[in-house]
């Protein structure tokens, strides 16, 4: 980071001092980073982000004595430029739908490593949603139930892309980079595809996808 470039001045929420302090070390390393602040309850929350320029919070609502989804809702409409990354041990598929609800699309496990929150902190300040492989899968199975009564094989334009990528014989690192998401939005696409057409394997895939009209046999490179 150049001397002249400014630091995006972060705050810590959460009651966890391993977590704190962990993230905390990993922030100050990456270098673009200045953890001004680490709050453990929810007044001093308040009181720093009046007082502090805070760009970005990166909370865990449970441990900060924070009252449901109503009071991390007043935080952020209170704070309209804030850039919010919930971090947290487990998170259920209600929760997950109720901060979608909200506007909140950028959420990690505690269990991530360094380049994970990394990841997951350049998607939240260029805008973009992130979340962690697991929750992914959640997201996707807080879904199933649009496709009921459907027929088996309806495929997002973008789950089609991906399959067209795969005939191709792109691995899931280049996917990736094509379509300039992660590796681990990849492999959670590629997981859906296979549930819906109900394959298990990348041949089955592609006799589907050759049979369903949807590439043709000089796309597909072995």
């Amino acid at each position: 980071m150049k001397k002249s470039e400014k630091h995006i001045q972060v705050l810590i929420a959460d009651s966890q001092f391993l977590i704190t302090e962990s993230l905390k070390m990993v922030l100050q390393n990456d270098g673009r980073f200045l953890v001004n602040k680490i709050v453990t309850e929810k007044n001093d929350l308040i009181e720093a982000l009046k007082l502090n320029n805070t760009e970005v919070l990166i909370i865990d609502p449970s441990l900060v004595d924070i009252a449901g989804f109503t009071e991390i809702n007043e935080i952020k409409s209170g704070f309209p430029d804030l850039k919010l990354l919930i971090i947290t041990n487990s998170v259920t598929r209600k929760e997950l739908l109720e901060f979608n609800t909200i506007g909140i699309n950028n959420i990690i496990l505690k269990s991530e490593g360094r380049e994970e929150i990394i990841e997951a902190l350049n998607a939240l300040v260029n805008g973009k949603k992130h979340y962690s492989n697991e929750l992914l899968d959640l997201l996707f199975e807080s879904n199933e139930k649009k496709f009921i009564g459907e027929e088996t094989g309806q495929l997002t334009n973008s789950e089609l892309e991906i399959v067209r990528l795969i005939a191709e014989g792109l691995t899931t690192k280049e996917i990736a980079a094509r379509k300039f998401i992660s590796f681990h939005t990849v492999i959670s696409h590629r997981k859906n595809i296979f549930r819906k057409l109900g394959v298990t394997s990348i041949s089955e895939l592609i006799m589907y996808s050759i049979k369903a009209g949807w590439i043709n046999t000089i796309e597909y490179h072995i």
